[in-house]
């Protein structure tokens, strides 16, 4: 076992371009705790937060990363085997302790999802926080049923082609958004039934086609759009809040009589690894794997491109995920 490492450390906020690989002691963890050998970890939204020092609760000098993939290193107290293969997220990686942006990570046992798998690590290494994401708001925040319609706002970010890969696969109706008109084939390639370019007047178009507005939507963008997105929706429709890609997060004067159409339902959804059961986990790894779930990765970075990676995700260039794979 080496006594130090590869990560990535923030003493603070940085631009992209700043973020360096730098060497620390490889971390011991207690009982209850496993060590992962990382193979390749997903970028999220959450690590752009803590980089710019947007995130609430960080404490700097903190290694970034809510997700990893890898083997088990080392576990104390039995919880798995050394060499399974296994998938890392939430939990508080990244921000309460250091994440996944290493050549190993100390997580809580309870943060571990095992996968029995060949994928290879990039496209492994794409799923976990993205399916937990998807399939809670989905499932925990909409309560989707076969037959229904969904309208997904930020379709082109990694969460949105997910959960529209997901609502497909569960036989619902797929309306997506893109605000780049050359991004309109890209949703029609993986599924979407109705692409629609956003100009701000989204429920509008939605209206166009499904006069009585969906069943369900899903945003991803921020509370800037919100409104446009509860106007699409049917009555006893749902709107579930999810992601802030435009780093829109409040709603300021909220006052719902005004703000909500009638009859309209609006909840929100932010998850942990236990949102996302093993099963569960497993079934979309397997479909994932016979090609019969779509998830689309936008590029693969080594370690030492992080800076790069993470300048793509800040101006919004990625369509799908951006993975860094270590080894």
């Amino acid at each position: 076992m080496a006594m130090d490492m590869r990560a990535i450390v923030l003493d603070g906020p940085v631009e992209p371009e700043e973020l360096r690989v730098r060497r620390v002691p490889v971390p011991e963890p207690q009982s209850g705790w496993v060590r992962v050998k990382v193979e390749a970890f997903g970028l999220n939204r959450s690590e752009y937060h803590v980089r710019e020092g947007l995130a609430a609760g960080v404490t700097f000098p903190i290694i970034p990363g809510i997700e990893a993939v890898g083997t088990i290193d080392s576990a104390p107290g039995g919880e798995f085997a050394e060499g399974q293969r296994v998938a890392a997220m939430m939990g508080g990686m990244g921000r309460q302790y250091d994440g996944g942006y290493a050549e190993y990570v100390v997580v809580p046992a309870s943060s571990i999802t095992p996968a029995t798998t060949d994928l290879d690590w990039a496209t492994f290494g794409a799923l976990p926080e993205m399916l937990q994401t998807a399939h809670g708001s989905l499932f925990t925040g909409l309560a989707i049923e076969p037959g229904q319609s969904i309208l997904i706002r930020g379709g082109t970010s990694s969460v949105g082609m997910a959960a529209a890969a997901i609502a497909k696969e569960h036989g619902l109706t797929v309306f997506s958004t893109t605000r780049n008109p050359d991004r309109v084939g890209v949703l029609k390639e993986h599924g979407v039934d109705h692409p629609i370019v956003d100009d701000g007047n989204v429920a509008e178009k939605v209206r166009e086609i499904q006069e009585n507005g969906v069943h369900a939507a899903l945003e991803l963008i921020g509370t800037n759009v919100l409104p446009d997105t509860l106007k699409a929706l049917a009555v006893h429709g749902t709107a579930c809040f999810t992601g802030m890609l435009s780093d829109n997060w409040t709603i300021p004067d909220f006052y719902p009589m005004d703000y909500l159409p009638n009859g309209v339902r609006l909840t929100a959804y932010s998850g942990q690894s236990h949102d996302l059961p093993a099963e569960a986990f497993q079934r979309y790894v397997d479909l994932v794997a016979a090609g019969k779930l779509p998830i689309r990765i936008d590029r693969v970075f080594a370690m030492e491109e992080i800076g790069a990676a993470h300048r793509i995700m800040a101006d919004g260039k990625a369509v799908g995920k951006l993975v860094v794979t270590v080894n």
